[in-house]
């Protein structure tokens, strides 16, 4: 699969990424794409729920009346849980909701995702970005180029670049991640997917590597 290096104001510069066909003509897994954002989305949860039993609550210990002879019902002391202000039973406690999840199973979610931007022609090559300091204003024309309108965007560099990740950073529907950062949930919440020509052939290395594997 070719895919035409732009350059930042969108023209063509002759040269061409192979995204290779093993991966893009795969049949995209949804189930695991569901996974892999079920996975996501259970990590970021900060489990820190917590309600207090009756041995947590303030209250007297001692017994309320006397076990029998009152011509009333049984009863304990005042944090009891039928009480206002006693404890509660089977309450939530703090627990991770985070699991695993087989590395096969993530890339393979991570792929198909990509090949359905792919078969929505919305995959775009640009050539290296190379700034010299953060550039606001430059980076959100080459947007707006690139992504056409203001649909939601991701720019995926081969490493960490301070200078692009700042020049996009308070940019509205848009990220700027490196290429190990690339996860299924955000493939999955962007519009069009923005490589950096190195990054696009470091993508097509590793993921042939892990196919073959």
């Amino acid at each position: 699969m070719q895919v035409d290096v732009l350059n930042t104001k969108g023209e063509k510069t002759g040269r061409s990424v192979e995204l290779p066909e093993d991966i893009f003509n795969v049949e995209p897994n949804d189930h695991c794409i569901y996974l892999a954002v079920k996975q996501y989305l259970a990590a970021q949860r900060q489990g820190t729920h917590k309600t207090k039993t009756r041995a947590e609550v303030h209250g007297s210990s001692k017994k309320l009346h006397k076990q029998k002879g009152t011509g009333g019902s049984r009863k304990g002391n005042i944090r009891n849980p039928l009480y206002k202000g006693g404890g509660t039973v089977n309450g939530p406690l703090p627990h991770g909701y985070a699991f695993k999840l087989n590395r096969k199973v993530k890339d393979l979610a991570k792929v198909s995702a990509l090949v359905h931007k792919a078969r929505e022609n919305r995959i775009v090559v640009v050539e290296d970005l190379k700034l010299n300091a953060p550039k606001t204003k430059d980076f959100s024309a080459m947007l707006e180029v690139l992504r056409g309108s203001n649909r939601k965007t991701m720019v995926v560099l081969p490493e960490h670049d301070a200078n692009v990740y700042l020049s996009g950073r308070n940019l509205s529907n848009h990220q700027t991640v490196a290429l190990s950062d690339m996860n299924t949930y955000d493939l999955t919440h962007t519009q069009v997917v923005i490589f950096t020509e190195s990054a696009a052939k470091m993508f097509s290395e590793e993921e042939v590597s892990v196919v073959e594997a």
